[in-house]
């Protein structure tokens, strides 16, 4: 299996497509329960966004958001044809190696009590439960109440 993981510099329309593909797993949620960050605020200064292949074709995305005492996985997707191939954990070891080399003490994270496939996986991945942090501190519970965060030492 040929999997590699580039950066991204631009919303490419493969991108777009795997993101559009995120958006639809998350409609059971509000959009003031949707935490995400913007196709344009994925490629700002201090996010790092990557593509994970499989023989060429993008099957899986994510990216990490560094912050002063942390760092975010953001956008984290990959698709169902993929899943138990190893590709999101290749794609997430990458995103710890650049928090990692950022300076970042640990990784946090933000997900959905309607996610069971992604919260199995953080936590094999050696992510723990914690409570709301940075923005999320500042949001109405309603906001968060179906909200999950995890965090691992890096």
């Amino acid at each position: 299996m040929d999997i590699a993981i580039e950066v991204a510099t631009a919303p490419t329309p493969e991108i777009v497509g795997l993101l559009d593909e995120l958006n639809a797993a998350l409609a059971g949620y509000t959009p003031e329960q949707r935490h995400a960050l913007s196709i344009d605020q994925l490629f700002q200064p201090g996010v790092q966004f990557f593509v994970a292949r499989l023989g060429g074709e993008a099957v899986a995305c994510g990216g990490v958001a560094l912050f002063d005492d942390y760092a975010e996985v953001k956008r984290m997707y990959s698709k169902l044809s993929v899943r138990g191939k190893g590709i999101a954990k290749a794609l997430l070891r990458r995103i710890e190696d650049e928090a990692r080399s950022a300076g970042a003490p640990v990784l946090r994270l933000e997900t959905g009590a309607y996610q069971l496939e992604a919260l199995r996986f953080y936590e094999s991945m050696g992510f723990r439960r914690r409570g709301p942090f940075g923005p999320y501190l500042k949001l109405p519970q309603r906001a968060i109440e179906l909200s999950l965060f995890y965090e691992k030492p890096l």
